[in-house]
């Protein structure tokens, strides 16, 4: 939607709020909602300001001591809001409002806020540009569903909730039917919201499904990536369902992925492919550096507690750091052939933020190219029994190495990796002082 096409539907009355939002560390959307009328006014051309303590809170909303960009002692000031008008689009799971992502930007300075993860991906496809390529990416997302809403949910304190199948329904028609009055809804609703749709089916837990949209330029992929988000957990509301997004909801069960897919472009030349349709050295290189560095950058790819618990042997998500061509067990597959050869990455949850997950991996794949890292031997057989270095299994581990990474460092500056090291540190000090109904069922009588 252009912002011509906005006006037309404002006069006509068929849009009069316009929802204006940035995404957290968490990847979840926050902002304010605008009359549409005003918003033409006024927010269009300049933006609209918000607490810049929303980069410093937990998923409560608490805000946390220790940023050095925000905190008390500052009095938790405002940052800017601006409307990137390429991201204006209609809301399509809701009446009469359209939807619109912004850059985060200093009052001060009017410079990008640093630590704002859509300024982060931004910096990493500028580095992009200058080193002469694009990037084609697709994020795969995985959920669960549940005939429970969120409110019911939230009373049975998430237990005991009646999931939306009573088998395994990886590519089930007969159990993608049953659930059609969700998902097929959802895929209309992203489809009438412009984020082309390709195809939902069955996967390989009871009530998970996945639902995949149309791969596209990478800042485009990451915003639709988090529209898509929020307009599928709008429309569960509506319906009575609800979907997590967790990336292990269940011990019992495989996780939820968001895989990873991303090919680097020359104008209208896949750089993955050489001139003799085999691998290039780009593609070798940039797969080279993805690896290497993933160890030191694993935060940003599974940036929660939960996390670490999807890496389970033959789950379907890795638990080493290897790379094969078309081996599900592998966290770097590679698929597809010519202009369609790409690199799968299997680390991620569902719970990754793309934004950062993203410029992590175009960070790690440009300094291969320009470092010339050559991968590992590629593994043949199943990666589970391999040995292949092990992914951390803990976000505390990851991040303690994350924040100590000088690689990391180089590659994000400072500023970014003080800031996440920080946040990252918040979650896992949390979720120790958390008591589990785990520790109730063991201790509470045999102790």
């Amino acid at each position: 939607m252009t912002p011509a096409e906005l006006n037309a539907a404002v006069a006509a009355g068929t849009i009069d709020t316009v929802v204006v939002g940035f995404t957290d560390h968490y990847g979840r959307l926050l902002g304010k909602r605008f009359d549409a009328g005003f918003f033409l006014e006024a927010g269009l051309t300049d933006g609209t300001h918000a607490c810049d303590y929303l980069l410093t809170v937990d998923m409560a909303m608490e805000p946390v001591e220790g940023f050095d960009f925000s905190d008390w002692s500052g009095g938790y000031g405002d940052f800017h809001l601006v409307p990137d008008t390429a991201t204006l689009r209609p809301a399509g799971w809701t009446d009469r409002t359209a939807i619109v992502l912004c850059d985060v930007e200093s009052n001060d300075t009017h410079q990008l806020i640093d630590v704002a993860p859509r300024s982060i991906l931004r910096r990493q496809v500028d580095r992009l540009t200058n080193a002469g390529f694009h990037a084609a990416a697709a994020s795969e997302l995985e959920f669960f569903l549940y005939r429970d809403s969120y409110r019911t949910a939230h009373e049975k304190n998430y237990h005991g909730l009646d999931a939306a199948g009573w088998y395994v329904e990886d590519y089930h028609l007969v159990q993608g039917a049953r659930v059609e009055d969700y998902v097929g809804a959802a895929r209309r609703t992203l489809s009438a919201s412009e984020i082309p749709v390709e195809n939902s089916k069955g996967e390989a837990a009871i009530g998970q499904h996945e639902l995949n949209v149309r791969y596209a330029e990478v800042l485009t992929m990451a915003d639709r990536h988090v529209v898509m988000k929020q307009g599928m957990k709008e429309l569960a509301d509506q319906l009575g369902v609800s979907v997590s997004f967790m990336a292990k909801p269940h011990a019992d069960q495989p996780g939820s992925s968001c895989h990873l897919h991303l090919s680097l472009w020359q104008g209208s030349a896949n750089a993955f492919t050489a001139d003799d349709g085999d691998e290039s050295d780009i593609f070798r290189w940039f797969l080279g550096g993805w690896m290497h560095h993933t160890p030191d950058l694993m935060p940003l790819y599974a940036p929660t507690v939960n996390s670490y618990k999807r890496y389970q042997s033959q789950s379907w998500a890795p638990t080493q750091i290897a790379w094969s061509h078309d081996n599900r067990t592998a966290s770097f597959r590679i698929v597809g052939t010519g202009a369609s050869r790409r690199i799968e990455c299997r680390l991620p949850g569902a719970d990754t933020n793309p934004y950062l997950a993203f410029a992590a991996a175009i960070a790690s794949g440009l300094d291969g190219i320009e470092q010339h890292i050559e991968p590992p031997v590629e593994l043949v057989g199943d990666a589970y029994t391999s040995d292949a270095p092990a992914i951390e299994t803990t976000l505390s581990a990851a991040n303690d190495r994350f924040r100590a990474s000088t690689e990391a460092r180089r590659l994000l500056d400072d500023s970014v990796v003080d800031h996440y090291a920080h946040h990252f540190a918040m979650e896992v000090a949390a979720s120790e002082r958390a008591v589990t109904d785990w520790e109730r069922r063991r201790y509470f009588e045999q102790i």
